[in-house]
């Protein structure tokens, strides 16, 4: 049994931009007109899936799918820098941010701890593992971040070191919960290969 999980990511928002914690804007128009132009070019799936969070809703429905929402694969909690830049915290709080940035168990804004996130994220992927086909899951770039942990192996201090760009596909293909990676296609007419 072969498991095919890919990670679309949102397209941009006002957020996003900013390097703003998400506070549930919606996608700029900008991210609406790319997430359009994409619709139509990713793989069938079995199942389809979107973090519960606006951006990425709105990307699902914007790239024509009929997603969805799974609180498994909601994006990081903020909690008290939720809707802060990261230029806000550092100004306000820079030992915890630069705590929160280096120690992967931290959590000085009350929220998730990267650790957290990463087992959150492990838990998730292994359940799907256990299910033969393919899943599209349009979800927040820490998502794809703490899958790519899990499915390297790599250390949790390693989550910081992945760039995950807006409305990108990360394909993970596994068996007997050994997965292999495919990282950061654009989305668009490309996206689909002889092997979807």
């Amino acid at each position: 049994m072969t498991s095919r999980v890919t990670f679309i990511t949102p397209a941009t928002s006002p957020s996003m931009r900013r390097a703003r914690f998400d506070d549930g804007d919606p996608i700029d128009d900008h991210g609406v007109a790319r997430a359009r132009a994409a619709a139509g070019s990713l793989p069938s799936a079995v199942r389809v899936l979107a973090s519960p969070s606006v951006r990425c809703r709105q990307t699902a429905v914007e790239l024509g799918l009929d997603a969805t929402a799974e609180p498994a694969l909601a994006g990081g909690d903020m909690g008290r820098w939720r809707g802060l830049t990261l230029d806000e915290v550092a100004a306000t709080e820079p030992a915890e941010l630069a705590r929160w940035l280096s120690d992967p168990g931290a959590a000085p804004h009350g929220g998730e701890s990267v650790r957290q996130i990463c087992e959150r994220t492990a838990r998730w992927l292994e359940a799907a593992a256990e299910s033969d086909g393919r899943v599209l899951a349009v979800v927040e770039p820490e998502i794809v971040r703490a899958a790519v942990i899990h499915a390297l192996a790599a250390p949790e201090a390693a989550f910081w070191r992945l760039d995950v760009p807006p409305l990108t596909a990360t394909e993970l293909t596994g068996r007997a919960h050994r997965w292999n990676l495919r990282l950061g296609r654009p989305l668009g007419p490309t996206t689909a290969g002889p092997e979807d």
